[in-house]
């Protein structure tokens, strides 16, 4: 076994428990895929299997030490790419040899490693970015050249075990189907994080993460979702079934109450009129009182027990189904010019990051811009936008109103707490019962409302910025999402399919990721490639 994890739990700081009792064995050679929705702890187990987190209890065993490409990379901003590939001593020792030095300690630093220069720079050309100095700091990177450069460590030291937090985030078409390849063909132990369904149909074992614990299904993505699919059709019988049992135990209730209430009419009647004794009559009452107390009893706790069941069913099936927010469309007409572009280009440093462009964008479109890392896909969103000008040719924009959803959704405001991000964007004025229920139903619960917004998951944000604009009058013109599935787990890019897919307004997207263009339904296309 290449990972074997035995009753694995991890507290926060802060007390609250993330997960318990963990238990997963992942043989030599086995690509497996962790899925699980936003918060269950996903890259905190890649993260504890990586040893840059501990576990708060439970065993651990990795054949060797994974090499991790992480899903967030701001944390290595200052350092270069050589230490942050952990090549920095290797290379210095080499080139200070090379330059005539001799000191012992170059020699142990190097490790008899005298190929290091070339593996490195091999590594970078295989990942399109020979033309980066291993001396360049990462901060001067793009995403897609930092998630390279991670991926370019795995070729300098061809490691037994990799572990991938969402590693397609950020990667170009060309980059993706480069990664794809690798994995087909390495006979690492891969275990990886992604939303990628194209990824996750590569692998050969789906591991769920929940509050239930892992579970494991032997097959890829496709498999398991239709074994959810057959999971969610079994719960829904089962609550069928229960709320069929609850009625007819309910109704038993009512029937012995009816019964007690007219045995007791008898009882007193046969009492007014001497036909007993009164201490057998007295006797008799109190018996049957008894009997008909315990029966009604055993009513009540078997009702309590079946609508116990009921309510745990509900909430399995509720982690199943896709949550549906509306987006609302502004009311201007379709077909409406908002952007004509006419041979227009922009530059930087003299160099033209594509041909000169001549388009139209019209109320309605659902507007897809493609390109490569690089090619200029951001700054042509800035110059729709008025947010920038033109090095060559013109562009004409009416009055339109956007809403640009990034993928870090930074139109939320870190310093506010998710109740008070809500009421801030509520224009509508809508009452405070209304926007607590918006949350809930929203699958935000009550002790996540005190939480900053600077502390939600990807898929949170994402969720809390489609609530923000369901509660806000500026329903906009244009829709611009850049690189919307980001950091999204796989229920919550469901959520944002379905969300996209039912919105009829202007829209404008950047996305490498193919399934969801497709889903949810592009009329037009600008390439920059």
């Amino acid at each position: 076994m290449s990972i074997i994890i035995n009753s694995l739990s991890y507290v926060h700081p802060d007390k609250e428990v993330l997960f318990e009792q963990l238990n997963l064995s992942i043989a030599r050679a086995d690509k497996a895929a962790l899925v699980g929705n936003n918060g269950a702890g996903k890259s905190t187990l890649l993260q504890i299997i990586a040893g840059q987190l501990s576990a708060s209890g439970g065993e651990l065993n990795v054949a060797e030490k994974p090499w991790f490409v992480p899903q967030h990379l701001g944390q290595y901003d200052a350092f270069s790419i050589a230490q942050t590939l952990g090549v920095d001593k290797k290379l210095h020792a080499f080139r200070a040899i090379a330059a005539g030095d001799a000191d012992p300690l170059l020699f142990d630093q190097l490790e008899d490693d005298w190929e290091i220069e070339d593996k490195v720079n091999d590594a970078l050309n295989e990942w399109d970015i020979g033309h980066l100095s291993p001396a360049q700091l990462m901060q001067e990177l793009s995403g897609g050249e930092k998630t390279k450069v991670f991926l370019a460590g795995i070729m300098i030291w061809q490691p037994s075990v990799i572990l991938l937090d969402e590693p397609t985030n950020h990667l170009d078409a060309a980059s993706r189907a480069k990664l794809y390849a690798y994995i087909l063909s390495s006979r690492a132990t891969i275990l990886m994080v992604s939303h990628d369904r194209h990824l996750l149909n590569l692998i050969n074992k789906t591991i769920e993460l929940s509050a239930f614990g892992l579970e494991v299904f032997g097959g890829n993505y496709d498999f398991y979702a239709e074994q959810k699919h057959g999971k969610l059709h079994a719960l829904q019988s089962q609550l069928e079934e229960q709320s069929k049992s609850l009625k007819q135990t309910q109704q038993k209730a009512r029937d012995l109450a009816e019964q007690r209430q007219k045995q007791e009419a008898r009882g007193k009647a046969q009492g007014q009129s001497n036909s007993l004794p009164r201490i057998i009559a007295g006797g008799l009452k109190i018996k049957a009182e008894q009997s008909t107390a315990k029966i009604l009893d055993k009513q009540q706790e078997k009702t309590s027990g079946i609508a116990d069941q009921i309510q745990q069913i509900r909430s399995r099936i509720q982690q199943h189904l896709v949550l549906k927010i509306d987006i609302a469309a502004s009311d201007m007409h379709h077909g409406k010019v908002l952007v004509e572009a006419e041979k227009m280009s922009f530059s930087y440093s003299d160099k033209a990051l594509w041909k000169p462009l001549s388009f139209q964008l019209r109320s309605g479109d659902r507007l897809f811009i493609s390109g490569n890392n690089g090619a200029g896909k951001s700054t042509l969103i800035n110059l729709i936008t008025g947010v920038m000008e033109p090095s060559e040719g013109t562009i004409k924009r009416n009055p339109f109103r956007y809403l640009y959803l990034d993928q870090d959704y930074s139109s939320l405001r870190p310093d506010l707490t998710v109740v008070e991000q809500l009421s801030f964007d509520n224009t509508r004025q809508l009452e405070e019962h209304q926007l607590k229920s918006l949350l809930i139903y929203s699958q935000f619960p009550k002790a996540s409302w005190e939480r900053k917004t600077e502390d939600l998951s990807g898929g949170e944000k994402m969720k809390l910025s489609l609530c923000c604009l369901a509660v806000s009058n500026n329903t906009p013109d244009l829709l611009i999402l850049d690189e919307p599935t980001n950091n999204l787990d796989i229920k919550s890019l469901e959520i944002l399919t379905e969300a996209v897919k039912s919105y009829h307004g202007t829209l404008v997207i950047i996305s490498h990721d193919q399934h969801f263009i497709a889903d949810i339904g592009i009329d037009r296309e600008i390439n920059l490639s």
